[in-house]
């Protein structure tokens, strides 16, 4: 296994390769994550400026930044594992995913707009707290295809039109579908696994599965079971509420 140590940024997502993660960086432990990142990697440069992402399993995106209600008197924590516990190991979940920072723009007032790309999976080894911000020792996984990943994949996509389609009845609006699907496996399981309106936990499920052909046997399940509710239901208000596209850090 190849092993890295990158800056880790624990968010409330699942991040998979090849989706996009917008990112409005406030907090001082990441500003300083990115400045970091611009000094290794020059705007100019066409070298990667990774980071990881892991999703949150037990703490808080943004650390709180005043006492806490109804307790006025509460010590605000800070420090790079601010919300994440005295292991913050254990406040993640063990696989994530390395992200390309290819856009970082920083603001007049010290934080960052920041555009980046999933490419890798990895699985957590250990998280070091010693510095401004997390880093993390992590070993990348490779993407095995599995038995039957293509006819799989077709099996997917046609389940991923229905959904789409019952998804946007229920929502009380047009569905855009001018846009081709891809055709290569792994790339259908992640664009799936990502724009399926599914809670944190399936979506690290789908995350964790150990080759391409499972994740889509998975997905195919999960699909057919979301359509089928969604035929019976008149409406689906506040979807929005199981996904986090944009992270407010």
């Amino acid at each position: 296994m190849t092993t890295v140590r990158l800056p880790l940024f624990p968010l409330n997502t699942v991040l998979f390769p090849g989706l996009v993660l917008p990112l409005n960086v406030f907090e001082a432990r990441y500003r300083a994550m990115m400045r970091d990142l611009l000094k290794s990697v020059p705007e100019d440069s066409e070298e990667p400026r990774r980071f990881a992402v892991v999703a949150i399993r037990d703490g808080h995106e943004v650390a709180l930044a005043a006492p806490g209600l109804p307790d006025q008197t509460a010590t605000v924590e800070k420090g790079p594992a601010a919300g994440f516990g005295a292991d913050p190991a254990k406040a993640f979940h063990s696989v994530g995913c390395i992200a390309d920072a290819a856009t970082v723009r920083e603001r007049a007032d010290g934080s960052f707009e920041v555009l980046a790309t999933g490419t890798t999976r990895v699985r957590l080894v250990s998280v070091d707290a010693s510095g401004e911000y997390l880093t993390a020792e992590l070993e990348e996984l490779p993407e095995e295809q599995g038995e039957e990943a293509g006819a799989l994949a077709e099996g997917v996509l046609r389940a991923f039109r229905n959904y789409q389609k019952r998804l946007a009845g229920a929502r009380e609006r047009s569905l855009a579908t001018g846009a081709e699907l891809p055709d290569e496996p792994s790339v259908v399981s992640y664009l799936v696994a990502a724009a399926a309106v599914l809670d944190v936990p399936a979506k690290q499920r789908l995350l964790e599965a150990p080759d391409t052909a499972r994740r889509l046997r998975e997905e195919l399940k999960l699909l057919r079971t979301e359509t089928a509710l969604l035929r019976n239901l008149p409406s689906l208000p506040a979807v929005e509420l199981t996904r986090a596209p944009t992270s407010l850090n």
